[in-house]
């Protein structure tokens, strides 16, 4: 069996002229747990250009959601920006990564943290009944540029709340923190600021992060993990890994392409 599965391309949404969603098929063998990424990218001239991205939708679901920018001189970007609803795109059917809760030890709070796209493996952990049946809070954190930014906005604020299934959960246990560095908006700063500030955990009613009851997830630029990596592992926090569970995982395979 070949190492890639080729999927069509069911919907393409430009959140801004460098940030885009879109839809694929999904091979009906392949198996995945929430908050993995997989390779996936275009042929060109007969040659698979691929790079890893994580997967944006659940694992239940009958179609996969990737979150992408857009970077003209990028080998893959450049190409990957400009697809169209019933374009062929290589998907690659081993999927992994490190930011599965069966790679945290149990806690009562889950912090997700990320910047620009790092946002997409949260997507499909905050679409995951099982989430909400391991954490008593689920405490989604996403620090973008520009207010433009904030891909899934209206879904994890609006839409989610309502979802027919995850709802209630959604409604009762989870708290979405958008925050903004380069334009003013209701919240603004940088993560690692807005922890060590007390600014998060005020605006949002909860306490300092404590080794004890809290576990954390961390994607996004390589500054932010770096920064928060440090915070966690001050506060008493141990790394965890596919092979050792933890307080907190980082995902390091790409860093915002």
């Amino acid at each position: 069996m070949s190492a890639f599965s080729e999927e069509q391309v069911l919907s393409v949404h430009h959140w801004t002229d460098r940030l885009f969603t879109f839809t694929t098929t999904r091979d009906q063998a392949l198996r995945f747990n929430n908050g993995h990424f997989t390779m996936i990218g275009l042929r060109i001239n007969d040659k698979p250009l691929l790079r890893a991205y994580s997967i944006a939708s659940a694992n239940y679901e009958d179609h996969l959601e990737f979150l992408s920018i857009k970077v003209d001189a990028g080998p893959l970007t450049s190409r990957l920006q400009h697809i169209k609803v019933g374009d062929t795109i290589i998907v690659g059917r081993k999927p992994t990564g490190t930011l599965v809760t069966d790679y945290l030890l149990p806690g009562k709070r889950l912090y997700m943290f990320s910047t620009g796209t790092g946002l997409a493996p949260f997507m499909s952990i905050v679409r995951d009944p099982e989430t909400y049946e391991k954490y008593e809070q689920l405490i989604l954190v996403h620090g973008v540029r520009q207010v433009d930014e904030l891909a899934y906005h209206d879904v994890l604020a609006e839409h989610l709340p309502r979802h027919e299934f995850l709802g209630d959960m959604v409604s009762s246990q989870m708290f979405y923190y958008p925050t903004v560095t380069r334009e003013r908006y209701r919240t603004m700063g940088r993560i690692p600021t807005l922890i060590e500030s007390g600014k998060l955990f005020a605006d949002l009613s909860l306490p300092d992060l404590d080794p004890a009851h809290d576990r954390a997830m961390i994607c996004g630029s390589p500054g932010m993990l770096r920064d928060l990596k440090h915070i966690l592992e001050d506060k008493g926090f141990t790394e965890g890994n596919t092979s050792t569970p933890g307080d907190f995982v980082i995902e390091r395979a790409f860093a915002e392409k």
